[in-house]
């Protein structure tokens, strides 16, 4: 298991920008992949991005589309981080989002597919 611990939620105006953090600890991290979840009020948990280990030290990012083109993800495996990074925010990005680590041969788009995941940060964009 892997315990991981989000950070950078806040308010932000529509057209801002806000970086999250997720630092991982508790196991080897090179070789893990993770995703971005977002869960807004009486929705579901969607997926938003993920890094996906693809050998070495290959990974490549893949976004919902609803994000795509605003959003980024990095990771640097050295500090045990994954990070993303939100530009052009709308309110419809209002919501809780989590990290989480993927299951090896997992969905990546499939909350089912992650054994562990942050307690979630709070992003609120106003209009």
């Amino acid at each position: 298991q892997v315990q991981l611990v989000e950070s950078g939620g806040g308010l932000v105006q529509a057209g801002g920008s806000l970086r999250l953090s997720c630092a991982a600890s508790g196991r080897t991290f090179s070789a893990d992949s993770m995703g971005w979840f977002r869960q807004a009020p009486g929705k579901e948990r969607e997926f938003v991005a993920a890094s996906t280990w693809s050998g070495g030290n290959r990974y490549y990012a893949d976004f919902a589309d609803s994000v795509k083109g605003r959003f980024t993800t990095w990771r640097d495996n050295a500090k045990n981080m994954v990070w993303l990074q939100m530009n052009r925010l709308k309110p419809e990005d209002t919501a809780v989002y989590y990290c989480a680590r993927l299951r090896v041969g997992g969905d990546r788009e499939d909350t089912e597919s992650y054994d562990s995941w942050g307690q979630g940060t709070q992003v609120t964009v106003s209009s």
